[in-house]
């Protein structure tokens, strides 16, 4: 009994380290798992959006197409404010101007030409889309297509037109919409607005 009871409290520190051991690194592999799920995250882009409005030209045409759009509280989004109210502009296009970048010192070509605006609330009321031949490398008309998609609850066409801007500082109005209190586009038309100083081209 004496021997059977000396073995139980020599087993017992033995018993203590192993389960303190397994406790230890079951704390820290819970830890590892901690700190590694945010960087994991870090490559999800938390993107919202309930318009998507893009902007393209010929890639291999050089000019620089601007767009302007007024949303119905009368902030008005361009090159110049590319944050304005729910509107954002991602990217401005300045032809072959920005579509070199440099990789492990390497310059690559990206010929892309194309501006995206996206609503990211929204604010019911009129918005107007204007294009602007803002720079004119060729001296040639440029094609432009303005396309308009819904994001929620899934992304759908709402508006495609193809539009031709004849000269440098040629602005032209593609289009007006309206959005109703449920971000419904209600209402479409063609009145022309002017937010340059060059002058506008009228739509026929």
């Amino acid at each position: 009994m004496i021997g059977s009871a000396r073995n139980r409290q020599l087993s017992d520190p033995f018993t203590d380290l192993l389960f303190n051991t397994l406790l230890g690194f079951s704390l820290l592999f819970f830890i590892s798992i901690m700190f590694m799920n945010p960087i994991a995250k870090l490559g999800n882009v938390n993107f919202k959006a309930e318009y998507i409005i893009t902007v393209t030209w010929p890639d291999d045409q050089p000019d620089d197409v601007d767009v302007w759009v007024e949303d119905p509280n009368g902030n008005l989004l361009s090159y110049r404010d590319s944050d304005v109210g729910w509107l954002h502009l991602d990217r401005d296009d300045q032809g072959d101007l920005n579509d070199t970048i440099v990789i492990n010192g390497v310059e690559t070509v990206y010929p892309i030409n194309q501006e995206v605006v996206t609503i990211r609330g929204i604010v019911s009321g009129e918005y107007i889309v204007n294009l602007q031949y803002y720079k004119s490398s060729t001296g040639q008309a440029v094609p432009v297509t303005v396309k308009i998609e819904k994001v929620n609850p899934s992304l759908r066409v709402v508006y495609v037109d193809k539009v031709l801007l004849q000269k440098e500082d040629d602005e032209v109005t593609v289009l007006r919409f309206t959005l109703d209190a449920n971000g419904e586009v209600a209402d479409i038309n063609h009145l022309p607005k002017t937010f340059t100083n060059y002058g506008l081209e009228v739509l026929e």
